[in-house]
C-alpha cells in the first residue's frame, strides 16, 4: 500500500513539473495588449469611471 502511494505521489509531481515547463513567454504581441490593458485600467481608475461607464471606455481605448 506504501508503494502504491509512493508511486501516485511521485506520478503526480512528475506531472506538475511537466505542466510547468509548458508555459510560455508571451509573445511581443501579447505584452503590447498587457501593457495595453494596464493603461486603459489606469486612466479609467483616474477617471473615476465604473460600471458600464468604465467597460466603454476601455473597449475604446483598446481599439485605439
Amino acid at each position: 500500500m506504501k508503494s502504491i502511494i509512493a508511486a501516485l505521489c511521485l506520478a503526480f509531481a512528475a506531472s506538475s513539473v511537466a505542466v510547468a515547463a509548458d508555459k510560455k513567454e508571451p509573445s511581443p504581441k501579447q505584452k503590447a495588449q498587457q501593457e495595453r490593458m494596464k493603461d486603459c485600467n489606469k486612466q479609467a481608475g483616474e477617471k473615476k469611471l465604473k460600471g458600464d461607464a468604465r467597460k466603454k471606455f476601455i473597449s475604446g481605448c483598446l481599439k485605439g
